[in-house]
């Protein structure tokens, strides 16, 4: 009877103890980052003088980043120490993004109606992009 019993165990415990297939996905397309430095006389006033703007060329932003991945802008006005992730406020002046295919648009405004001009940056930027590949499953 131990010895029945004995190999009952030895069969349950090889049959329930199974190896498990750990599944590796290689991603293919890394994340690409582009850091683009912005003199503090790019900036633009709009016609209707709401908003200073800037247009920077980013190639790297293709079809594929339009339709499937994430397109992230920071910026940083103190070469690179810090950056804050777009959009944000600070000091009353709003910071958004525009992203289409080749080109990213920073603009600011002010975030209040008491004053209708923003300011201009007086300090030279750096403005990082970053394309996190992604993959469409819709």
């Amino acid at each position: 009877m131990k010895k029945l019993t004995l190999l009952f165990i030895c069969i349950a415990s090889l049959g329930l103890a199974s190896c498990k297939k750990d599944t590796i996905i290689n991603q293919t397309t890394p994340n690409r980052t582009v850091v683009l430095n912005v003199a503090s006389s790019a900036w633009s006033l709009s016609s209707d003088n709401y908003t200073y703007f800037v247009n920077l060329s980013v190639p790297e932003i293709d079809d594929i980043a339009m339709a499937d991945e994430a397109v992230l802008v920071y910026i940083s006005f103190d070469n690179g120490v810090t950056y804050l992730q777009m959009p944000f406020v600070y000091d009353v002046d709003a910071y958004s993004t525009v992203i289409s295919k080749g080109n990213v648009e920073i603009d600011i405004q002010k975030a209040d109606a008491q004053q209708t001009a923003p300011r201009k940056p007086t300090a030279n930027a750096k403005v990082k992009v970053v394309i996190i590949a992604a993959e469409n499953v819709t």
